[in-house]
This record gives structure tokens, C-alpha cells and sequence, in this order.
């Protein structure tokens, strides 16, 4: 089975177009039946993925006394670096999360999280967030970014245009995804004009975690409202589609990005597009990456950059359920879990506490 591949370029040269509408619908459709599309947008330059992999992989590279300088434990990890056996995949523990791998056919479930405890990869967190013109009740997901100081000199540039370029992307398909189901172009862009987007690469370290079947980030969906990733040097991400309940190993085309659908975008639509279930785990194809890359380039440090950006929607921002998406979510799939109210300030520190990042107030 393969994700629906969709053109960031149609929607862009004209977003009333006929044409234009049509791919906005396979856009919403893909995420209604997957959790996930692949997007093609012209803008995107491989050569600025590769120095942000190449930034990323030296940053990671230094050694632990070092990268923990950078740590934020006291915001919740929201800026700077978390170390690699913090977070914990949150189906570890929850209860429904083992119901939806029960119910998955046996060849397709995620590798067994046993007693795997928290995630062996690393994370940063740069936040590129516009802030509002008002005092937010949520100041903690307003921390200053961090600058490792020996990067001080290149690091705004580095991250900013590969971030900018995920951000721009992203936001494009928010305001495609609105329009394919049936609401205002900008019904998401403006609910999340002031969200607290992170650019979130991922790290993790080869040498030291490059066993087959090794869980790099184990089984779960994303809190946010949409994940928008780039190519990574190495293959292991796994996601599964809602239509069909089957793994797929991602394969992200040059010049494309991944995007998946988070909680926040399956509260507000009530479910008729869900979060979409993946782990990133260390398989055959991965294992055969790194010998490739040991060969071509012996002086590159063997680590799995993941770039991430987590699109969000303003803290102060009243999560609720779009009544006439509720009812498409009964209509097609006779959908009736109740998502109530909540802000998404509180739904964001209620999910951190349950990947242990943060203490839930």
C-alpha cells in the first residue's frame, strides 16, 4: 500500500482553482483514510536537508556532559536538548494503545515494546513560534530558544532554513487540508498562528543502538496538530494506515515531505481523521544504510537524524469538535468517542506528563 503523494504546487498557484480543490480533497481524504500524505513541494531544496542532517549528526556527536548543558527539564524539555532513555513511548502504558495493537493482524503489529522503557534517541527542540499580541495563560511553552555555544555563530542560520522551509510547507497543507474538507482556507492556519511549533530533529546514535529491531522511538501518535518530516539518511520509520490497519515502511521521494495527522487535528475534526500510529525501529535497511555510509563517508559520525517539525495550534486556542465533521466521522464510521473541551495549552502538558516530559499540574 503507498501514501497518497500530493502537489503543494497546485494548491499554491491558485488555491480557488478547480484543480486546486481536487487535490485539496485527496489531501484531507489521504489523511481521513491513513493518518499520513506525502507532499511534493518545489520549494524544497535537498541541499539545504543535507546541512541541516549535517549540523544535526555534529551536534549530536559531542559528548554527553556537553549536550546536557542544553537540557530544559523545568519547561517540560519544550526547548533545547533531551537526552536519549527520557521519554517513554506512551503505548507502553496506556491501556487503549495495547487494545489498537491487539486488534492488529500479528505480521503487522509494531515491534514488541516488552520491557523497553523510555526511547534510546535524543531530541531538540528549537521553537519558531510568532508571539501573539496578547498574555498567554501558557508562558512555559514560551521558553527562549536554545543556542549551543559552539554553534553560536551558525546555529539561527542552520535551523532556520530548513525550519522555515518545513513551516511554510506545512502550513500550505493545513489550509489544503480545510478546504478538502469543506471549511474556510484558513480555518487551521489561523487556529494555529501562534502554536508553539517546534522544529524537532531526532537523533540516534548507530554505533551504539545499530542491532536489528532496536526501538529508536517506540509505537505512538503525535500530541500536535501536524507532523511535517523530511528525507532522513536512514530508512526505519513504520506507520500504519487507519483503512487497512497495515505497516508501512515510509519512503519519502526527493523534493517530498511526510506529513501525519496528531491529536490536536483529530479532536478538532472529532475523529474523522485520527492520529496516525508509527515507531521508528533499526531494521535490514537500516542496517545496510549504515555499512553503506561507513563506506562513502568514514569521517561522518553514524547517527539517524530524524527532521521533524511539530506544527501546533495556539496554546490559547479551545479545542471542541467541528460539528459537521463530527458527523461525517458518525456517518462513514460510526464514530462516537466524545472529545469534549479542553485548551490546548492544558491538552499539550497533560500529554507530556504521559511520556514523562513533564509533571501534569
Amino acid at each position: 500500500m503507498e501514501i497518497t503523494t500530493i502537489s503543494l504546487d497546485t494548491f499554491l498557484n491558485d488555491p480557488t482553482s478547480q484543480e486546486a480543490i481536487a487535490e485539496s480533497r485527496r489531501a484531507a481524504e489521504s489523511l481521513i483514510l491513513t493518518g499520513a500524505l506525502i507532499v511534493r513541494d518545489s520549494r524544497i531544496s535537498k541541499e539545504s536537508n543535507d546541512r541541516f542532517l549535517d549540523l544535526f549528526e555534529d551536534y549530536f556527536n559531542q559528548d554527553q556532559e556537553v549536550l546536557k548543558r542544553d537540557e530544559r527539564p523545568e519547561v517540560g524539555f519544550q526547548v533545547g536538548v533531551t537526552l536519549e532513555n527520557t521519554e517513554k513511548p506512551k503505548c507502553a502504558s496506556d491501556e487503549n494503545c495495547q487494545h489498537i495493537i491487539a486488534s492488529l493482524d500479528e505480521a503487522e503489529r509494531p515491534v514488541d515494546l516488552g520491557d523497553h522503557g523510555a526511547d534510546p534517541k535524543c531530541r531538540f527542540f528549537h521553537r519558531m513560534s510568532e508571539k501573539p499580541p496578547y498574555q498567554s495563560k501558557f508562558p512555559v511553552l514560551e521558553a527562549p530558544n536554545v543556542i549551543p555555544p559552539k554553534f553560536k555563530d551558525t546555529w539561527e542560520d542552520g535551523v532556520n532554513e530548513w525550519g522555515g522551509s518545513m513551516k511554510q510547507a506545512v502550513e500550505g497543507v493545513a489550509q489544503m487540508v480545510a478546504t478538502g474538507l469543506g471549511l474556510e482556507r484558513n480555518a487551521f492556519a489561523d487556529a494555529g498562528r501562534y502554536g508553539s511549533h517546534l522544529l524537532a530533529p531526532t537523533a540516534t546514535d548507530l554505533k551504539k543502538y545499530g542491532k536489528l529491531n532496536t526501538i529508536y522511538a517506540g509505537f505512538h501518535t503525535d500530541l500536535n496538530f501536524l507532523t511535517i518530516h523530511g528525507q532522513s539518511r536512514y530508512p526505519g520509520l513504520h506507520i500504519w494506515a487507519r483503512n487497512s490497519g497495515k505497516r508501512i515502511q515510509v519512503k519519502i521521494p526527493p523534493g517530498c515531505l511526510l506529513v501525519q495527522a496528531g491529536k490536536q487535528i483529530e479532536w478538532l475534526t472529532g475523529g474523522l481523521i485520527k492520529a496516525g500510529y508509527h515507531e521508528v525501529v533499526c531494521t535490514q535497511a537500516t542496517l545496510d544504510t549504515i555499512e553503506k555510509r561507513r563506506a562513502e563517508y568514514p569521517s561522518r559520525p553514524l547517527i539517524r537524524i530524524s527532521s521533524t517539525f511539530f506544527w501546533h495550534l495556539t496554546p490559547d486556542f479551545m479545542l471542541s469538535a467541528i460539528p459537521s465533521l463530527k458527523q461525517e466521522a458518525e456517518r462513514r464510521f460510526g464514530q462516537h468517542e466524545e472529545y469534549g473541551e479542553m485548551v490546548v495549552g492544558d491538552q499539550v502538558r497533560r500529554e507530556l506528563g504521559l511520556i514523562a516530559l513533564m509533571t501534569p499540574s
